[in-house]
């Protein structure tokens, strides 16, 4: 069958998707699906022809097709907590959010293949869940996971809190379903570790953002569930000391360390003045911050590993003060010291984001020339680096200046990004860690990208999804 018009048939294409899954799963009120339409930090919205709430792969894959047919061009969307707007629609009327929140089973959990095949709409806090249910362990960690969606994690490549030990959603992924921009249904779902037949095009649709392929399930590794972890939160001088102590500890407990946060003193304030019931956990104020994690290998016990390498970090002065949670709800409040500084950001006023990696070495070095650019060009602007230090991912906010406009901060965003992306590219860094392009960095990626690698890119784009229906002003 042919579409002959080019005419967008409103009314007609409604009764199709209706057709496939029903009237309670085609919403277009405004008011229901305005809650789907903007992102969280407001940066994008956007006015869709309906939200579509399918419930199986055949579904999607129906919906897809019908797409094709008449060139409907389609968002897809997870717990719609991406910082780059990649889940976010035009302002056209005539694209379809495509939600995966009601494919939200586990098909199958195998704690002997150490393994779980999971659909796109399970939350990662879900899926935290399904593997703590058979006693196993599944690390990807971050502060958005009780919306974020196993879908949204692997079209975005997530990272989290554990990178360092465990790595990013991509390493944590054995094979998934996509459905196609044609409606057909691809998998690569396996509980292998071994298969070298052909090429990888499970990590091919990983961090493609919706623009290759709709992915709505994946098998997951699982892990032995740790018998112990064990949380301490450091008070630092420096990055550089900062540097000094991840070295050392990396150096003392090898794989046992799971992860090592940095955070300011401005952070830990902001925290502590706008999340309730949250405290400093040392006895005095430090510039800078450290939370280290350490998990049990086969070798130590991780209290006594953690409390003689906190002794020696002291005595040999790559930290000033420590503390170890004491018990579960003490090391609960540790994290939240580190998980809450986006929301204490917000509540404060202004804050422009960036989410860089930078190589190890030279974080130290990049905080101190990033600071002096922003002191340069926005006086009074504060900056506040935190994040991911052990892998190299700083989430490099600056918050708007005491006293100053929300809106008249704001609107210097796109002259702060150049700044610091051009920082960034000068340290052999790149401009997105772990959230993505988007339509945020899209016009960034012919500047930073090896210009064949962008030809292959696009025309991998063009071979999967000749339309253009998929995700289209995204990525590229």
């Amino acid at each position: 069958m042919t579409v002959s018009s080019d005419r967008f048939d409103a009314p007609l294409i409604l009764d199709r998707f209706t057709a496939i899954v029903g009237q309670c799963a085609v919403k277009t009120a405004s008011a229901v699906i305005s809650s789907y339409s903007t992102e969280p930090r407001g940066l994008f919205a956007g006015t869709p022809l309906c939200v579509i709430e399918p419930k199986t792969s055949a579904e999607i894959c129906a919906i897809l097709a019908l797409c094709s047919l008449y060139k409907v061009e389609v968002v897809p969307q997870g717990g719609n907590t991406g910082l780059v707007g990649g889940q976010t629609p035009n302002n056209t009327g005539q694209q379809i959010i495509l939600s995966l929140r009601r494919l939200n089973q586990a098909r199958e959990i195998d704690p002997i293949s150490n393994t779980m095949t999971l659909e796109a709409g399970v939350t990662l806090h879900e899926a935290q869940q399904f593997a703590q249910s058979v006693e196993r362990y599944f690390p990807l960690s971050m502060a958005s996971e009780g919306s974020c969606t196993i879908g949204g994690n692997l079209a975005t490549n997530a990272g989290g809190v554990h990178v360092l030990a465990y790595g990013p959603t991509r390493d944590l992924t054995l094979g998934v379903e996509v459905a196609l921009a044609d409606g057909r249904l691809l998998t690569t779902l396996s509980k292998l570790r071994k298969d070298n037949t052909g090429y990888d095009l499970t990590r091919l649709f990983i961090g493609s953002e919706g623009t290759l392929g709709v992915i709505t399930a994946a098998t997951l590794k699982l892990f032995p569930q740790p018998r112990a972890q064990e949380i301490a939160f450091l008070g630092l001088e420096s990055p550089t000391q900062a540097l000094h102590l991840l070295n050392f500890i990396k150096a003392g407990a090898g794989n046992a360390l799971q992860a090592f946060e940095l955070i300011p003193n401005i952070a830990l304030n902001l925290v502590l003045t706008h999340i309730p019931n949250t405290r400093d956990p040392l006895s005095k104020s430090h510039p800078w911050y450290a939370l280290i994690e350490i998990a049990p290998n086969a070798e130590n016990d991780p209290h006594s590993l953690l409390t003689h390498l906190l002794s020696s970090a002291i005595t040999q002065r790559f930290a000033q003060d420590a503390i170890i949670a004491s018990s579960l709800t003490q090391a609960r409040a540790l994290w939240s010291l580190r998980e809450n500084i986006s929301e204490a950001q917000k509540r404060e006023g202004g804050s422009i984001k960036h989410d860089i990696s930078v190589p190890i070495d030279r974080i130290p070095l990049f905080i101190d020339q990033a600071e002096q650019l922003i002191q340069e060009n926005f006086p009074q602007a504060r900056p506040v680096p935190f994040g991911h230090m052990g892998d190299g991912n700083l989430h490099y906010n600056i918050s708007q200046p005491v006293g100053a406009d929300k809106a008249q901060f704001l609107s210097q965003w796109a002259h702060m990004n150049q700044l610091i992306h051009k920082l960034t590219q000068d340290f052999g860094g790149s401009i997105s860690a772990e959230h993505g392009i988007g339509q945020l960095k899209r016009h960034l990626l012919t500047q930073v990208k090896d210009p064949v690698a962008l030809d292959i890119m696009r025309n991998l784009k063009t071979m999967l999804d000749p339309l253009s229906i998929l995700n289209p002003g995204k990525v590229i």
